[in-house]
């Protein structure tokens, strides 16, 4: 059985709410909903605290991993699940990510690559877009090197598979620091100890799309947990 590794969380940030729709700013190591994949982790869904917090029913749209932070939707209405669903399905919601990698990536790039559904092995045709927007080399040896390098990368996902992000990264041979599935064991245990950060860096920053309700157009943005902050300052990194 897994250990939870769950943070202390006072409240979880509203990014946007109507009477339709709740967005909010997950947390990392915050599993949505009980499921399948999530059997072995005895800890408070995302889905129990927000209805606590908010007192009233929530549905989700769409997911994240629980090792991932950023932008979630929730529809209010179990009835107006279909019609949120369908912006993704129908590829008319733009989603950016940002993710700390190791190594230094290319300025920009384009990784088509088929995706392996872990349970039915069946690969899926899936597509990212990224953007390098920092980097940093570190007189901090990790094996098997005497330093460190990290790309800040800017990521556009044009599909939507499980764990697309994080196996394209690796795929790449830049994967996410603090992936402990798909990354690199030396350079995660390097953040936990000098920078004490042992959560995943990956996060889902924005989200814009036309709500199929009111007709706004809406650009959703999820500001970055501490542990980023934490680190652009460390690196030097800006951020526009």
């Amino acid at each position: 059985m897994n250990t939870s590794t769950q943070p202390y969380v006072k409240s979880i940030e509203i990014v946007f709410e109507d009477e339709f729709l709740v967005a909010v700013n997950k947390p990392n190591n915050f599993i949505i909903h009980e499921s399948h994949y999530a059997r072995n982790i005895r800890e408070t869904t995302l889905i129990q605290f927000l209805e606590n917090q908010l007192a009233y029913k929530v549905y989700p749209v769409h997911r994240l991993d629980r090792k991932t932070s950023g932008i979630i939707l929730f529809s209010k209405n179990k009835q107006h699940i279909s019609q949120f669903q369908d912006l993704f399905t129908n590829n008319t919601i733009k989603k950016t990510y940002y993710a700390i990698v190791r190594g230094f990536s290319k300025e920009t790039g384009i990784i088509d690559s088929p995706v392996k559904n872990d349970d039915t092995g069946v690969y899926k045709d899936a597509l990212t877009n990224y953007q390098t927007v920092n980097q940093v080399e570190l007189d901090i040896p990790v094996h098997p090197y005497d330093n460190s390098r990290y790309s800040l990368i800017k990521l556009m996902p044009q599909t939507g598979r499980m764990h697309q992000l994080r196996k394209h990264m690796n795929k790449i041979n830049h994967p996410i620091v603090g992936d402990y599935k798909y990354g690199d064991r030396f350079h995660n245990r390097m953040f936990e100890t000098e920078f004490k950060c042992d959560y995943m860096f990956l996060h889902a920053y924005n989200i814009q799309f036309t709500h199929p309700f009111t007709k706004e157009k809406l650009v959703l943005i999820a500001k970055f947990p501490s542990d980023w902050n934490k680190l652009f300052k460390e690196f030097n990194w800006s951020f526009k």
